[in-house]
Parts: C-alpha cells; sequence; structure tokens
C-alpha cells in the first residue's frame, strides 16, 4: 500500500456508502472520492441545506439524509428510512474538545456525539452493512481512558480528554465488533481508521495553545487525511479488526496503512464492559444474524 492515494480506489460502481458528518472536512473528502469512483454515497448529515450545496459540487451519485448525532430520535429515524442494504457504512462525524456541553439525550456531548450514536447507528443497520463498517478514531485515543464515569458526572471536566476518551472508545468498539461479527459468521468487517493531524474544521476552530501542542505541528490537507478511512472502506486487501493510519512520523501524517494502537484499545475485557454500557445508555441491543440470512 506504500504511497497509496485516492487514485488507487478500486471501482466502486454498485456499491452503495453511507458517510455521516457529509458536510464538511473528511467526509465531504470521503464522498467526493467515492462518488467520484462509482459509488453511490448517502450523505448522512444534519443541515440538508448544508449538504445541498456540498452534493451538488460533488461528481457522481449522492442522496441526502438528514442525521443528527447528538440525538437517538434522529439516529432511529435515519435508520428504519433508509430503503435498502448498504456496502459500507463509514461512522465519520464527531466532534472535538468542545466545551461541556449534553446531547438532546443528556450524554456528555463527546461520548454522545462520538460513541453513542455510531454505536446506535451500527446496532440498528448491523444486518444490513454488506461489506465492513469503518469507525473514525483519533490518535489521541492514547491519552484517553474509559472511565466507569463515562459521562464526567464525579470528575472535573477536561475537554480534551473528553475528546480522547471518546477516541478511545471507537477503536473499543471496532475491535469489539470485528470480535462479535466473526463470532456470528459474518463476513462483514468492522475496521478503525484514523487521519493523522488533519486540517478539519474542529481543528481549525481550536486555536488554543493546549490545541496547537497536541496537534503536533501543521495539519495535513484533508485530501491527504481521509487516505486512511477511504483504504479502511474500499481497499480489497483489508482484514478486520485492524486500524488504518498515515505512515508517517507518529502516525501524524502520510499515507495509509495499518497502525498499532494503545494498548487499552485492545483490552477485551473494558471493551465487553463498554459494549453492555453503551446499549444500557442507548436501548440498542446488537442481534447480529449470520451471513446469508439477512431479510
Amino acid at each position: 500500500m506504500t504511497g497509496w492515494t485516492a487514485a488507487d480506489l478500486p471501482d466502486q460502481h454498485g456499491r452503495t456508502v453511507v458517510v455521516t458528518g457529509a458536510t464538511s472536512g473528511l467526509g465531504v473528502e470521503a464522498a467526493r472520492a467515492l462518488a467520484g469512483a462509482g459509488a453511490t454515497v448517502i450523505m448522512a448529515c444534519r443541515d440538508l441545506d448544508k449538504g445541498r450545496a456540498v452534493a451538488a459540487g460533488i461528481d457522481g451519485a449522492t442522496e441526502l439524509r438528514r442525521l443528527d448525532l447528538a440525538d437517538l430520535s434522529s439516529v432511529r429515524a435515519f435508520a428504519t428510512g433508509l430503503d435498502r442494504d448498504v456496502d459500507v457504512l463509514i461512522n465519520n462525524a464527531g466532534v472535538m474538545a468542545v466545551p461541556h456541553d449534553t446531547t438532546a439525550d443528556g450524554f456528555e456531548r463527546h461520548l454522545g456525539v462520538n460513541h453513542l450514536a455510531p454505536f446506535a447507528l451500527t446496532g440498528l443497520l448491523v444486518n444490513r452493512v454488506r461489506d465492513r463498517v469503518v469507525t473514525v478514531s483519533s490518535g489521541l485515543h492514547v491519552l484517553g481512558r474509559v472511565h466507569d464515569d463515562l459521562d464526567w458526572e464525579r470528575r472535573r471536566y477536561q475537554r480534551w480528554l473528553a475528546y480522547a476518551q471518546s477516541k478511545l472508545a471507537n477503536l473499543l468498539f471496532a475491535y469489539e465488533l470485528q470480535r462479535r461479527l466473526a463470532a456470528a459468521g459474518r463476513r462483514t468487517v468492522s475496521v478503525a481508521a484514523h487521519p493523522g493531524v488533519s486540517a478539519t474544521e474542529g481543528q481549525r476552530r481550536d486555536t488554543s495553545l493546549q490545541g496547537k501542542i497536541l496537534a503536533g505541528g501543521p495539519a495535513q490537507r484533508p485530501e491527504m487525511g481521509v487516505l486512511p478511512i477511504l483504504y479502511a472502506a474500499a481497499a480489497p486487501d483489508v482484514r478486520g479488526g485492524v486500524c488504518i493510519g498515515p505512515d508517517g512520523f507518529l502516525q501524524r501524517r502520510g499515507h495509509p496503512k495499518v497502525v498499532g494502537t494503545i494498548g487499552r484499545s485492545r483490552d477485551a475485557v473494558r471493551a465487553a464492559w463498554l459494549w453492555e454500557r453503551s446499549e444500557e445508555l442507548t436501548g440498542v441491543h446488537y442481534v447480529i444474524e449470520p451471513t446469508g440470512v439477512v431479510p
């Protein structure tokens, strides 16, 4: 995969891909590249007017669906309204280092938007995804710890650590989903990806010294940052249960390759705990059907 770029995307004609957060940053780039390669891209976005403007600039087949990850009723409505099976679900949308706030369901915003909503969405669609689920994490997962106090109710809120916790949760979820898909005999695989340091809307908003230090230098363009996500979503040699990230120094920038993640991300006991807790919080209980029995 040395030097892999969007030009190396396999032909995507006949495939349907859901991309969350498809109106800015990495989501736009993923939608543009996949549609350009022939896929039908379902752009899941909170603001349909913004979505229409973005879709108008994309060559290829796109469809818009409303999805607000800060509201589980919207997640359920999106899943109910999706009228077909899909080949790939890309859980891309998220928030980064925002001040303390809660979602419509009362969850701390990083936890709710970055982890619980994708967990719920995937659970509602899991038997309708034919090929793979891609969950977008971050290199800053290395700072994260998944606490019993997931919602920051008994500790002082720290926005970067809240973000890091949610990105570690993404990895725990992605790896645990792969274990469960394999145990059920599914051909569908779960893959994680992270973009390194990329010039996304979230990073541009954060001008603090702490944010600049954590970024670790100039950000690469979104067209580069999206490559690990595209590789995870479409490259034929991708295995389940891996993370795709940049091949450069400290995984901060570069071309996609399989990368290592911190040991805590591979803690199967903690992953099972988080899975059970996430089912309780979202009310979405996974029932994974074997391949071949999907209605």
